[in-house]
């Protein structure tokens, strides 16, 4: 599961340069502090969730999810009369690219295509707005085969 959760942060880095963070999702944005441990906007990989089928010989195959967060701070007041609501377009066009960087993306040979199967966003405080992004994904291994 490393090399899953090391190629799609490889994948988010190139896709989007203009990420000031990407990581492992470990609470960051959950933080009881003033400041988060993270600078925006950051796009956070974790809570994989898999159920595995045993085939045999060491070997199993696993229907996974995993979820990435696009975190980004909202500063800008986008109400319409304050002539910069397409602040609030440009973090939607920002959470399309990186769903549009995972969809279909196939993180190595075992392991099956990236497709999206839920999104939401919501606001926590401070100001920052969250993109998430659930994604699903089978992955066939044979780590504990016997050599």
């Amino acid at each position: 599961m490393e090399k899953v959760f090391i190629s799609i942060i490889e994948r988010i880095a190139a896709q989007m340069p203009e990420l000031s963070t990407v990581d492992e999702d470990y609470g960051q944005l959950e933080t009881q502090e003033d400041t988060y441990p993270v600078t925006f906007p950051c796009a956070l990989i974790g809570n994989i969730d898999s159920d595995w089928t045993n085939i045999g010989l060491g070997v199993q195959h696993s229907e996974s999810f995993v979820t990435v967060r696009l975190a980004i701070d909202c500063y800008d007041d986008t109400h319409l009369s304050s002539g910069t609501y397409e602040k609030a377009s440009e973090r939607m066009l920002m959470a399309k690219k990186l769903y549009k960087s995972l969809q279909g993306f196939k993180c190595n040979k075992n392991t099956s295509q990236l497709v999206r199967v839920k999104s939401r966003d919501y606001s926590i405080s401070g100001g920052i707005k969250i993109y998430e992004t659930t994604f699903k994904f089978t992955l066939h291994d044979e780590s504990a085969r016997p050599e």
